[in-house]
């Protein structure tokens, strides 16, 4: 069977071309979603935040899901990247000091979430990048498959609504600014 859905396949995130990302969050019109527990690869990339936030001066709904560091999930995870419980909950508590100037953008919200992670979701409109989260593998040395969603029984609708539990579970992030 073949899924029209996969618009393509990297064997890591770290080989997704920056400009893929880019594209990924210039074109949304709609919603930007992130559903990782730190993504601080993308807060730390001030060009990616900055246009992350110009997306969402212009209307773009912007949600933003980091896990709780003070979760035990959080700190399973870093135990089992090999990097410690301490360190991957350092990692969500800088993530979360800088994506905080989107707070200031009244289409965003951020959330923290205390749930197992199975995969990271960034979305934009109706394509996601999935980074498969694979057991004692770091994220960025995990796949990512680039997915666009064409309908409700698809495969990219599972993820989607995966994303929507989560979310709708999660705990909003006061504004730090």
């Amino acid at each position: 069977m073949i899924n029209h859905e996969v618009r393509a396949i990297y064997p890591h995130r770290w080989a997704v071309p920056h400009a893929a990302w880019r594209n990924l969050f210039a074109t949304a019109t709609k919603r930007i979603e992130i559903l990782t527990y730190s993504g601080l690869f993308l807060a730390e990339d001030a060009g990616l935040m900055n246009l992350i936030a110009e997306r969402g001066s212009a209307g773009v709904r912007l949600r933003i899901l980091l896990g709780d560091p003070d979760s035990t999930e959080v700190a399973a995870r870093g135990v089992d990247e090999g990097i410690g419980a301490d360190v991957m909950a350092a990692r969500v508590r800088n993530a979360l000091t800088l994506f905080s100037p989107l707070q200031e953008v009244p289409s965003a919200g951020i959330r923290l979430h205390r749930t197992v992670l199975y995969n990271s979701i960034y979305r934009a409109d109706d394509d996601l990048f999935v980074n498969a989260h694979a057991y004692g593998t770091k994220a960025p040395d995990a796949p990512v498959i680039h997915l666009h969603h064409v309908g409700p029984h698809g495969t990219t609708a599972v993820y989607l609504t995966g994303l929507e539990r989560v979310w709708a579970r999660a705990s909003p992030v006061r504004s730090t600014c």
